[in-house]
């Protein structure tokens, strides 16, 4: 390192913002995360032991991942590499690799390669570093914000251990918090400041086990604040919210929190409970999830869940989607609440979902067996002569437009398909057609 790189490095490290500087440089120092961190735990173990097979850290934002990588670069005697996928090209990792094998080769010193959002890598370039995790030339760290078992190759997956990093807790967040206040080394303790029970509460609870974000605003609020006659900072709950703007939330639109919450929305209306399917749209709205894919999700749910108990959620379901793609947001939220709430409180029956199913299933595992001649096409010219619509006896010709005919071609015969269910309006169409078949 030249001088230049020195007083670069010495710089950025004064620099750096307060979430980079605070970061642990030990195992003792990582606030949460004590289901993989715990002293009795393999990860805790390994990273002692500097024995570390290939992982991959999954978790929310803010959460700690690069924490560990840090933390292992500083105990491992290995070499540790650093890239980061949306920057790195082919070149970048032939380099890694060909240092990696040198440095086994002349000194036989392991290789640790740290990949941070390593689900931005694509398939050939995971694929071009799953040899070399294989026979041992590198040691692998990915960190990814995504699901792994959908981002990363089943490949690499099925050679490393996944660790899932779980948003930290409340009592986490003002343990850091209160570090990054008083640490005059790291933190902001240089600046005097203090910080209102209120405001840490605050701050812990709108952070939503994102580290990062309670730190930049410990930053924000203590460099934007002036100091009180007493010549300290004062972060009370109003300059708490106004750091903070927000609450932050924990919402990817193409992550697992989208299939998550959208999964609880669905439940919740399909278990008739309204105010958690409020709950959930409200999250979804409130994280900007696209208005019209919410709708589809009602309808689906109208459809499926609803059925014939209540014919009419599929109609209000529908309209509110129309309703979203003629208003736009903000009021489509209305109509979005008001199908969703209708869907939630509807009497529930999946007989119409269970028999397409049935069905469906019927049509793909059995012979497909000729219609019968008189349920066939007798329009055109000539149909006749095939025996089609002969015999045909038309139900409006009928007392209570019913006539007993056997619908379903031979071999199917009998075969039930539908069961209606014994809710709302459905019960009614169970007990009409029930009188009918008898009278027939």
């Amino acid at each position: 390192m030249d001088l230049f790189d020195y007083m670069r490095s010495s710089t950025m490290e004064k620099e750096s913002p307060l979430a980079s500087r605070l970061r642990p440089s030990s195992l003792e120092e990582i606030v949460g995360q004590q289901h993989i961190l715990g002293r009795d735990k393999l990860l805790y173990r390994a990273i002692k032991a500097d024995k570390l097979s290939s992982i991959i850290l999954y978790g929310p934002p803010g959460t700690g991942k690069t924490t560990i990588a840090r933390v292992i670069a500083n105990t491992t005697k290995a070499e540790f590499t650093q890239i980061n996928a949306t920057a790195a090209g082919k070149k970048d990792m032939e380099k890694v690799v060909a240092d990696a094998k040198d440095r086994m080769g002349m000194y036989g010193k392991k290789t640790i390669l740290f990949v941070d959002e390593i689900h931005r890598f694509n398939k050939g370039q995971q694929d071009y570093l799953l040899p070399f995790v294989e026979d041992g030339t590198l040691i692998l760290i990915g960190a990814t914000t995504e699901n792994p078992y959908f981002e990363v190759n089943s490949a690499l997956i099925s050679r490393s251990i996944i660790f899932r990093l779980e948003p930290l807790s409340r009592e986490d967040i003002a343990a850091l918090i209160k570090r990054a206040v008083c640490d005059v080394e790291k933190g902001m303790g240089a600046y005097h400041g203090e910080i209102t029970e209120e405001a840490l509460e605050f701050l812990a609870d709108m952070s939503n086990g994102d580290a990062r974000t309670a730190l930049n605003a410990i930053e924000l609020g203590i460099l934007t604040t002036e100091p009180s006659a007493d010549g300290k900072i004062h972060i009370t709950l109003d300059v708490a919210a106004e750091c903070i703007q927000r609450r932050v939330t924990l919402y990817d639109k193409n992550g697992d929190n989208h299939y998550d919450t959208i999964s609880a929305f669905i439940k919740s209306m399909r278990g008739s409970d309204p105010d958690g399917a409020i709950y959930y749209l409200a999250r979804m709205l409130y994280s900007g999830e696209d208005a019209a894919f919410v709708a589809r999700r009602i309808m689906i749910c109208a459809a499926e869940d609803v059925g014939n108990a209540d014919p009419q959620a599929l109609t209000v379901a529908v309209s509110a989607a129309q309703a979203v793609e003629r208003l736009g947001m903000p009021e489509a939220r209305i109509p979005l609440a008001q199908a969703a709430v209708y869907v939630a409180c509807a009497p529930k029956s999946n007989s119409a979902y269970m028999a397409i199913n049935e069905a469906l299933d019927w049509v793909a595992h059995h012979k497909t067996e000729p219609i019968p001649p008189y349920l066939q096409d007798a329009s055109y010219s000539g149909a006749k002569n095939f025996g089609h619509g002969i015999g045909y006896k038309y139900a409006h010709d009928f007392e209570n437009h019913y006539v007993k005919q056997q619908y379903l071609p031979d071999g199917v015969e009998g075969h039930s398909f539908y069961h209606a269910g014994d809710l709302g309006y459905e019960a009614q169409m169970k007990a009409w057609i029930k009188e009918l078949k008898k009278e027939g």
